[in-house]
């Protein structure tokens, strides 16, 4: 028997939508066949009064009426409930019914339920295929036993054993081909979200959380390290809201989670109770064995209480420099061997791409590196020294003139302003030169701080809102900082709005940015701002202009993160 788990016992929201649209028109071709019959061959319907009766006619037509209402309901609204588990065992009911009404073991009708066994076995796997056929064991049984008080006990054994047996292997089968399913689904998408784009860090988040909902588990644990000398990085996606967490640990807290030997695959599962010790499953298997070995109960026993686990699974991870081990933890399902080698598997497919991430980031750095100090050269040379070339200037004029000249507070705040611009232009340069990271709070200091300037310098009023909890790579935070300074430039520049509101939140997996501001002239003609629509396309992400709210025109960036 299939152990139950969570890569045979799939939990689906809908199934596959083209295999379900087949199973309803094949739903409604038995449903004719098995109506047809009463008119064709009554008297082979193998009842005791042989012949066609009112109870046979509302039970097929009302079964007819049923598959023609399912399918012209499920093509109309395509609601996910028409594609939900309790459509099977409405069949297994009406089955129950056609095979109760024809003649209970006798009837030809009984092999009408292989059809609801198959369908659910093939859309939601194992599990529910194998309800479902000690269901039509037991249906079968029952309308027998009701129907002949002379029940003939071999022909009756040999149909229900016939119908469990046949029942048991398409539900094995169909659960292996949907696991089979998920477990490409899972590498696909993993695959996907291995981007350099996102970070390194961000892709473990990533692909561990998609980990643990594929096993359906409490927790997902990642250990890791790349040099001897270095500390652990544990990552752990069991928080409640599904955000991963990165802590770093000496070699002694780390030690509890490195007992088993380098290489080694483990299996754990806890007795399905205290008076069944022998249904306790601990096993490792090494590198290039075929076998599993039994592990050591006290080991295992101390592992188990630090995860608070009754069930979990261990690989190695294959990187090429360092080493590391990946835990899936579970409070209530039972991991198998399965589990673990798929585990293996994932592991195999992914870390790798990780581990090329990391090279290219840092290759990237270095590129980066080169390329700020070469920016930041420049950036005094052509930029900062004209403004201080302005500056002393305009004071030299500023001091050819009294105090009580007209234009002398004009002066005096014109000196101001380039005497900022300078201060803010040589941190830019110094944070080009050095490399440093915008972090969420820095982003937002910055861009604060430019809504103030345009304040100052222009009378316009820029809110900057974000969502709590907004989550922004640093590379990503430059590139954000450049789109919101130039939304806040072309408000400045082609309207006459005195006021605005820009607003950063994380939706969906996009990093979305609303640029909006008042349009006091009226509604303006269609446009799109080309230099926000070309750093957005840079970035892969898409820009639409909204003007549905009266006096505002708002620009909305989506960013996928």
């Amino acid at each position: 028997m299939i152990p139950h788990s969570p890569s045979t016992a799939v939990a689906r929201t809908g199934g596959d939508a083209v295999g379900a649209s087949m199973v309803f028109v094949m739903r409604l071709v038995l449903a004719l066949t098995a109506i047809l019959t009463l008119f064709v061959a009554p008297g082979d319907l193998g009842n005791r009064y042989g012949t066609r009766t009112l109870v046979h006619t509302l039970v097929f037509g009302g079964y007819l009426l049923h598959s023609l209402t399912l399918l012209l309901v499920a093509r109309r609204y395509r609601t996910p409930f028409w594609h939900g588990k309790a459509v099977y065992w409405i069949d297994l009911g009406w089955f129950a019914l056609m095979v109760y009404c024809t003649g209970g073991g006798n009837s030809f009708f009984f092999p009408f339920f292989f059809f609801v066994i198959l369908t659910a076995s093939f859309q939601w796997g194992f599990d529910e295929g194998a309800r479902i056929t000690l269901g039509a064991t037991f249906a079968l049984a029952l309308s027998t036993w009701l129907t002949d008080t002379s029940i003939n006990h071999g022909h009756l054994l040999l149909r229900t054993a016939f119908v469990l047996a046949l029942g048991y292997m398409i539900a094995y089968w169909g659960g292996m081909g949907v696991a089979q399913r998920r477990r490409l689904s899972l590498l696909r998408d993993v695959s996907r979200l291995a981007n350099p784009r996102f970070g390194v860090d961000q892709t473990i988040a990533l692909v561990l959380q998609q980990t643990r909902d594929f096993y359906h588990a409490s927790n997902c644990l990642l250990l890791m390290r790349d040099h001897a000398d270095e500390l652990w990085q544990l990552h752990s996606s069991g928080a409640p809201d599904g955000r991963a967490s990165l802590s770093r640990l000496p070699e002694g807290a780390a030690a509890p989670l490195l007992v088993f030997a380098p290489q080694a695959l483990v299996q754990y599962a806890a007795p399905l109770h205290p008076r069944l010790p022998r249904t306790l499953e601990s096993r490792t298997r090494a590198p290039g064995e075929a076998h599993w070995q039994r592990l050591d109960a006290d080991t295992v026993g101390q592992l188990t209480d630090l995860l608070d686990a009754s069930s979990f699974i261990s690989a190695a991870l294959p990187l090429r420099k360092g080493e590391g081990r990946i835990y899936v933890v579970a409070d209530r399902h039972r991991f198998s061997r399965s589990d673990a080698v798929f585990l293996q598997q994932l592991a195999a497919q992914v870390f790798p791409v990780i581990e090329n991430i990391v090279l290219l980031d840092r290759l990237a750095s270095d590129a980066a590196f080169r390329e700020r100090q070469k920016i930041a050269r420049d950036l005094h040379d052509t930029t900062i020294q004209p403004y201080i070339g302005l500056r002393h200037g305009i004071s030299a004029v500023r001091q050819s003139l009294q105090s009580d000249h007209p234009v002398a507070a004009e002066l005096d705040k014109l000196l101001d302003m380039t005497t900022q611009v300078i201060g803010d232009m040589r941190q830019f340069a110094r944070n080009v030169r050095q490399g440093a990271a915008q972090t969420e709070a820095e982003l937002l200091v910055a861009l604060r701080r430019q809504a103030q300037q345009v304040q100052e310098f222009y009378d316009i009023q820029i809110t900057i809102q974000a969502q709590d909890g907004l989550s922004i790579s640093d590379r990503l935070a430059a590139e954000v900082f450049q789109i919101v300074n130039e939304g806040m430039h072309n408000i400045r520049k082609h309207t006459r709005a005195r006021t605005g509101l820009i607003s950063l939140s994380n939706a969906d997996g996009q990093l979305r940015i609303r640029i909006e501001n008042e349009t006091p002239e009226g509604p303006a003609a269609p446009f799109l701002p080309g230099s926000l629509a070309e750093r957005t396309a840079a970035l892969g992400g898409t820009i639409t202009i909204d003007r549905d709210t009266p006096g505002v025109t708002a620009v909305s960036i989506a960013i996928p993160v």
